[in-house]
């Protein structure tokens, strides 16, 4: 341990043990998975982010070595450490430079955006010169002017290569290809056991792995086309979950993106005339069930049976409406006599 820290020390990193951790020290062999919680302090002591509280809820880091992390130093420090340890990193500029842009994406996954929202298509070191908004004062006063960072550590667990499933950002084209189908068959049989939320978001990381391959695809061309064909069957099911749980409107605008493309795709007629149906649509849900029948006349018994829920609701609807005015109208009219006689 000595030697690793002289050797740190004489890569401008400079190693506290705040506490010792257990067992032997990993080799860390790339494809290794570590998982740690951090937080990240200029040298006054002021905090600049910690997993334990960003987006108001504590969850851990979670890195497979070896992928290039932008933040290189991360890596670095941990394979000096064991499980449980808590120690400081107080690290030179020439490691913390890019840390502006990490601690960016790390935010927005923490508030459920985009990763890369707010940032440019060029790499790491052009982003730093180019003067561009991080979006949060402190990272654009770190970027405009870095300097020294302490990282605490605290290595929670370490997974050896292959003993788990990759995150979707670590996978290789290959790999997304391959588990897309196992992540599927994992949301159909949490939808039937009616695990409905957990299932909305396995078919959610499919699409998303999908999706992330067709970037790369021109628009229209063969290889799109075929990852598209692919998504669709995956976003119908996300569909029926956001059914489910009432996210109606996210409905209609994914069945509405199918319709444009795919103009007889009858499952997605059908989800976005319940949905329709459910916002009080009454002319679009018509039209659309309309158009399921006449893609798949076999379907006429389940479209009544919808025609007849919707309209059912409708005059319940219309009826607590008029008891509602009628109360109104005579709590005025009582108001009013009483103003008179008063």
């Amino acid at each position: 341990m000595e030697e690793l820290a002289i050797k740190l020390l004489a890569e401008g990193i400079q190693k506290k043990v705040v506490s010792p951790g257990k067992g032997e020290l990993s080799t860390f062999p790339d494809g290794t998975k570590v998982i740690f919680h951090y937080r990240s302090s200029l040298c006054d002591g002021t905090v600049l982010d910690d997993s334990r509280t960003m987006g108001g809820r504590s969850k851990p880091m979670e890195l497979i070595l070896g992928k290039k992390f932008k933040l290189a130093v991360w890596e670095r420090v941990i394979a000096t450490m064991r499980e449980e340890e808590v120690a400081d990193f107080t690290c030179d500029v020439k490691h913390t430079a890019l840390y502006p842009l990490v601690s960016q994406s790390l935010r927005n996954i923490s508030a459920g955006k985009d990763p890369l929202e707010g940032q440019r298509h060029c790499c790491g070191i052009a982003q730093i010169h180019s003067h561009h908004s991080l979006g949060h004062c402190d990272l654009d006063q770190l970027q405009a002017n870095p300097q020294p960072l302490v990282f605490t550590l605290e290595l929670m667990e370490v997974l050896t290569p292959g003993s788990f499933r990759l995150d979707i950002w670590a996978m290789t084209d290959e790999e997304k290809l391959e588990v897309v189908p196992q992540i599927h068959v994992e949301g159909n049989a949490l939808y039937k056991k009616g695990n409905v939320k957990e299932a909305a978001e396995k078919y959610h990381n499919a699409i998303a792995c999908l999706k992330n391959l067709q970037m790369k695809e021109r628009p229209g061309d063969e290889g799109w086309i075929k990852l598209d064909l692919m998504i669709t069957p995956l976003m119908l099911n996300y569909c029926q979950c956001q059914l489910v749980q009432g996210q109606y409107y996210e409905v209609l605008d994914h069945c509405s993106s199918i319709i444009s493309k795919y103009e007889d795709n009858m499952k997605a007629y059908f989800k976005r005339a319940k949905a329709h149906a459910a916002v009080w649509n009454e002319t679009e849900a018509r039209a659309d069930f309309a158009k399921v029948v006449e893609l798949d006349p076999s379907l006429g018994l389940s479209v009544a049976k919808e025609l007849r829920a919707m309209e059912e609701r409708i005059r319940s609807k219309e009826k607590e409406e008029k008891g509602r005015y009628k109360s109104l109208f005579s709590y005025d009219s009582n108001a009013l006599a009483t103003a008179t006689t008063g």
